[in-house]
């Protein structure tokens, strides 16, 4: 059990001034908070019992606890991988852009790994298993993570939109049903058209799924279920490429567990839709 330290780091800038104390104190100091009790670690930190209590809910923990397990098993991990985001810099060689970019899309993923929500997977997945159609919604460099959703789940035949027009998202929330899914991905949460869609699609009463950045955001707190991908991002957004590749992972997690509910059945449409493909595009 890890990812305490990396659950506080992605919070900070979304809870209040008491917690913030604590979660800073824990983060400068992780070996020592897993000796503290709570009154111990309010009093270090010129923080309180509550607020340490109010951060431990709010980064999806059962109380301080479950916060101390999570630390520790943070201090005795054996991975010794990058811990932050690395920029690059304009005199950086071509071996550095690699080990750079690559290190920062591995760290994406193991972040986003411990970020997820088991439960909300799960309900995802029963949603999307069971969906009559799904539309999946996202703008910018989220509609192209959009497009490859649809591409995926067309193949075990799943009746899905990808559109890239706003408006069009916009028309197709609206006749959706409440035997519909409609995902909505921003790794914001605040982007305007994506949040106008899974709004329309709530009120068709359609079930909704959001991919976003961990934290508070306005799609995070509309969707019926959220899974959160690491929101560590660098100044000038370099970072952004492995927020995509995270969100392209869990796509890929959500499509290999609805194909595996019937499995033998979406192996017979994979292979069907690329045999199809391969006859016509590249005869033998």
């Amino acid at each position: 059990m890890n990812g305490g330290l990396l659950r506080l780091r992605q919070a900070l800038s979304s809870i209040n001034p008491a917690e913030r104390n604590a979660a800073t104190f824990i983060l400068e100091n992780p070996k020592e908070v897993v000796r503290l009790s709570v009154k111990e670690l309010a009093d270090k930190s010129d923080s309180s019992q509550a607020a340490i209590i109010r951060l431990c809910k709010k980064i999806g923990l059962d109380g301080y606890k479950e916060l101390k397990l999570r630390i520790a098993g943070d201090m005795t991990s054996f991975e010794k991988a990058q811990e932050e985001y690395h920029e690059f810099k304009d005199n950086d060689d071509i071996p550095t852009f690699m080990k750079t970019i690559t290190e920062n899309n591995v760290l994406s993923l193991r972040d986003t790994l411990h970020l997820l929500d088991k439960s909300q997977v799960e309900k995802a997945v029963q949603y999307l298993h069971n969906s009559n159609r799904i539309d999946f919604y996202g703008v910018a460099a989220s509609q192209l993570i959009a497009q490859d959703a649809q591409l995926k789940f067309m193949r075990i035949n799943k009746i899905c939109t990808a559109y890239a027009d706003a408006h069009i998202q916009l028309t197709s929330a609206a006749t959706l049903t409440n035997r519909d899914v409609a995902v909505g991905i921003s790794y914001s949460g605040e982007t305007t058209q994506t949040i106008a869609a899974i709004t329309q699609a709530k009120e068709e009463g359609a079930k909704t799924i959001a991919i976003t950045k961990y934290g508070s955001n306005s799609l995070k707190e509309l969707a019926d279920v959220t899974l959160c991908i690491s929101s560590m991002e660098s100044s000038i957004r370099s970072a952004a490429t492995s927020s995509r590749i995270s969100q392209l992972n869990v796509i890929d997690i959500l499509f290999t567990a609805v194909a595996a509910r019937n499995f033998d059945q979406s192996v017979a449409y994979l292979k069907r839709s690329r045999e199809a493909v391969k006859k016509v595009y590249r005869p033998e």
